[in-house]
């Protein structure tokens, strides 16, 4: 029995005809990111080639940028101090080794087109629905996230502005821009990124040239004395520590875009491990450091939550005009990571739809070649951001509980990753072995990494808000169950499942054979 016969991702392929447009659909293609579905191969080709390898190198730069970073540490530098070094630094210690799992399974089979993919290849169908429908609502959460963050800082620019005018602003925004073509996003989305890093470039260089010259301002002297004058290091002990990792583990929401958006390219074997490698620099440049000069140019005591450090650096330092450049830098940021999120979620319940997981409705293209059904249900849960507003105390109060969702929902996708890596070591060991991308430490610093995901869990339990956020995402998660329990009968995902039953054995023979 050769594997070819058998395997989900063989050349045979089903056609469908949707809205008249006849379909390429895969078994597993429901997480699929920036991927547009259309008439003909070609067609399909010229969409992938329109996000080039410069706009992807910049996507993926600028995934690891996110809104936690810009709003979100405000709050890690309140609770933890200085230690938030260590927080950022460990957390992207451990993601490294997520990456770098993803990495090596998506580069066993380019065929896999995403992680959902090798999910329902290594695990069963199950796993693609899951892995699917939550990657979908940990960015329908974030972009809600995002809804928050730019309503705050519109406030800030426009002091008395009513909460729910830049909220239904923003998402009509999303829209208008997703709606007529999608050749645009990628030279959209570089512009973005690009905004984003030239910000914190230049606010490193700003700010070393305050330290440097004993800048002084209302609050002290800029000076590396102050990363541990004020209290050390660990100023409020280790549980303030420990409060650090809850909403700066949202800092690196997407990070796995980075590997996603790599695998699209020409040359994954060669642009995969290159994207994935440069995690840590980017981590120690864009967080570490920026977080570094940050806290030496004004005291650590002196942000808050619910404030951008980013923009308190500088209206502190008395440079108010730079203070509101940075505010529509940040604006422009979330903007970016909403509209990153709005493609994102269209395209996948657009996919899920193709796969018999969604309502068929959703998996229709319009005129355009875009999801436009699949574009309005993402905008409408976006409008739920403007409901928060006025659910909590404040716009942090909201912003926190939603991060935490987001972050827990895609903790699950990350552990989906490791526990796939570990199937894959076990079934297939001399793929494995043979690998040029092996991850470092192998399925042991699997379990490292799930005992921190442990650790994590306990850390949200820690505070009221983000222990409520922690005992209500379990709803997300029953109803994905109820729903699975009912599309895993039909004839799709049966014919799935038969195929998925097929490929473990050809494994199995496989392993037989070369034993």
């Amino acid at each position: 029995m050769s594997r070819s016969a058998h395997s989900p991702f063989s050349p045979s392929v089903r056609w469908r005809c949707v809205a008249g447009v006849s379909l390429r659909s895969d078994p597993f293609s429901s997480a699929t990111l920036h991927r547009v579905t259309v008439q003909s191969t070609d067609e399909e080709q010229h969409l992938r080639r329109a996000l080039s390898n410069r706009h992807i190198q910049l996507l993926a730069i600028g995934g690891a940028i996110g809104t936690g970073l810009f709003m979100g540490s405000g709050k890690t530098i309140s609770v933890a101090g200085p230690s938030v070094i260590f927080v950022y630094m460990i957390i992207g210690f451990m993601l490294f080794f997520v990456m770098r799992a993803m990495g090596e399974l998506l580069l066993s089979n380019l065929k896999y087109k995403s992680f959902s993919d090798f999910a329902s290849d290594l695990l069963g169908p199950w796993a693609g629905f899951f892995t699917g429908w939550t990657y979908w609502f940990c960015w329908v959460v974030t972009g809600v996230a995002d809804v928050i963050a730019i309503a705050g800082y519109t406030n800030t620019l426009i002091p008395g502005i009513p909460l729910w005018i830049p909220g239904v602003a923003v998402v009509a925004i999303l829209l208008a821009l997703n709606l007529p073509t999608v050749a645009a996003f990628g030279e959209m989305e570089f512009w973005f990124a690009l905004i984003k890093i030239v910000a914190i470039v230049a606010l490193i260089v700003t700010g070393l040239v305050m330290i440097f010259t004993g800048f002084t301002h209302d609050a002290g002297t800029a000076s590396f004395a102050n990363l541990w004058s004020h209290g050390g290091m660990f100023p409020h002990g280790f549980m303030g520590f420990v409060a650090g990792f809850q909403i700066a583990v949202f800092a690196f929401v997407g990070i796995e875009l980075v590997g996603t958006a790599a695998a699209e390219t020409k040359d994954p074997k060669r642009n995969l491990p290159k994207a994935i490698n440069a995690i840590p620099i980017r981590i120690l440049l864009f967080y570490v450091g920026a977080l570094v000069v940050l806290m030496a140019v004004t005291p650590w005591t002196e942000y808050v939550a619910g404030e951008s450090p980013f923009i308190a650096m500088f209206a502190l330092a008395g440079l108010g005009i730079a203070a509101t450049v940075v505010n529509l830098v940040v604006l422009t940021s979330a903007m970016s990571s909403a509209n990153s999120g709005i493609y994102s979620t269209s395209r996948m319940v657009f996919g899920l739809a193709q796969d018999g997981d969604a309502p068929k409705i959703f998996g229709r293209l319009s005129k355009r070649r875009v999801p436009q059904n699949a574009l309005f249900l993402s905008c409408i849960l976006l409008l739920s951001g403007v409901v928060l507003l006025y659910a909590g105390k404040d716009i942090g109060t909201a912003f926190d509980m939603v991060t935490t969702v987001s972050a827990l929902c895609f903790m699950f996708v990350w552990t989906i990753f490791l526990l796939s890596y570990v199937v894959y070591r076990r079934r297939r060991p001399q793929k494995a072995q043979t690998s040029a991308f092996r991850m470092p430490g192998g399925v042991f610093m699997v379990y490292v990494v799930l005992a921190f995901f442990v650790f994590i869990l306990w850390a949200l339990t820690t505070q009221p808000d983000t222990l409520t956020a922690l005992l209500v995402t379990p709803i997300w998660f029953a109803l994905l169950v109820v729903a699975w329990l009912f599309v895993r009968r039909s004839p799709n995902h049966l014919q799935r499942h038969a195929a998925h039953i097929a490929h473990l054995r050809s494994d199995d023979e496989d392993d037989e054979s070369a034993s």
